[in-house]
């Protein structure tokens, strides 16, 4: 159950809040205006005080969708989930689409690696490889990577 602030934030405080979240990971600007204004924060002094940090570089949407990028992959979700997550977080699907693309991902490969952590790698029999292209498309790989992931090294 989340609390409710005692008192509105006044305006060096929401900076120092600001701060205190941004200094622990980045944030995208929708995330931290309601983080702000769970803590107290107005509306219009949360989107006051995300502009002032966005205008120091402190928060940066173009470094939160490459942090979020680079550690989705890394957890094995694909590409698929990771647009629709950045989504969701409010970053504009060009800054989306560019940062997946300066961060040139192996996908296929990334699809391998979580097929092997799940044990679904060797897939022989077709319910097993049925099993791991339905984890795959639920972690957000396409089809094209399902099918690279489960192809030998004699295929390629």
């Amino acid at each position: 159950m989340q609390r409710r602030p005692t008192k509105p934030l006044e305006p060096g405080e929401a900076r120092e809040k600001a701060l205190g979240l941004l200094a622990r990971r980045e944030h995208g600007q929708r995330e931290l205006k309601q983080k702000l204004t769970a803590r107290g924060a107005s509306r219009e002094l949360a989107e006051a005080t995300v502009e002032l940090m966005a205008e120091r570089g402190y928060q940066s949407d173009e470094r939160y969708a490459e942090r979020l990028v680079a550690h989705r992959a890394q957890q094995g979700y694909g590409p698929n989930w990771i647009r629709a997550e950045l989504g969701q977080a409010g970053v504009a699907r060009d800054e989306v689409a560019r940062v997946m693309d300066e961060l040139d991902i192996d996908w296929a490969d990334r699809a391998r690696d979580l097929l092997a952590r799940k044990g679904l790698a060797d897939a022989a029999d077709a319910a097993t490889r049925l099993k791991a292209r339905r984890t795959l498309a639920q972690r957000g790989f396409t089809g094209e990577h399902a099918r690279a992931a489960q192809r030998s090294p004699d295929e390629d």
